[in-house]
């Protein structure tokens, strides 16, 4: 290869990291579109981190679930979630959540989503028998994954709005 050429792929490569990746000294702004905004530091009910880290997770919850999956279960109940790190759009779904009914409709959604994952996993242990085992011990996380959103939404306290936090 020509060193020309190896000078040219160098410096086209300099110029996306400094367009694309680098920090703005001037402002400090990160130029990632999906690096953050203020509403990601709201804080979040007490569940969210524990279910994010359970379900985000598939070694844990025996399923992936993808950026496009949680993007349409919050559609599926009506809310609006822009395109972010997965552990942030859980966040955003959860966060204001004040009601044991939108609880309710959320994890119906990703149970759906995971019962689609099992049907698949059940298809290719039949496909494949070798790998049997290993789609049963994913059956068996996702399942373990759906009974978890049973608990949460029974020891779920609703917040009404007009609740007042100091009233004794």
């Amino acid at each position: 290869m020509n060193q020309h050429d190896l000078s040219d792929l160098r410096a086209e490569f300099d110029k996306f990291v400094k367009d694309k990746c680098s920090i703005d000294p001037e402002d400090m702004t990160q130029q990632n579109p999906d690096g953050g905004d203020k509403e990601d530091e709201e804080p979040v009910p007490q569940f969210v981190d524990a279910l994010t880290h359970k379900l985000l997770a598939p070694a844990i919850s025996g399923v992936y679930l993808s950026r496009l999956d949680i993007k349409r279960i919050a559609e599926a109940i009506d809310e609006s979630l822009p395109i972010k790190e997965r552990i942030k759009m859980v966040r955003a779904l959860f966060r204001h959540t004040n009601s044991k009914e939108y609880l309710k409709n959320a994890f119906t959604e990703i149970e759906k989503h995971i019962n689609g994952r099992i049907l698949i996993y059940q298809e290719l242990s039949e496909a494949f028998p070798a790998s049997k085992t290993i789609f049963d011990e994913n059956i068996v996380k996702a399942k373990k994954t759906i009974k978890m959103f049973e608990q949460i939404i029974e020891d779920f306290e609703e917040i009404e709005p007009t609740d007042d936090p100091l009233f004794i």
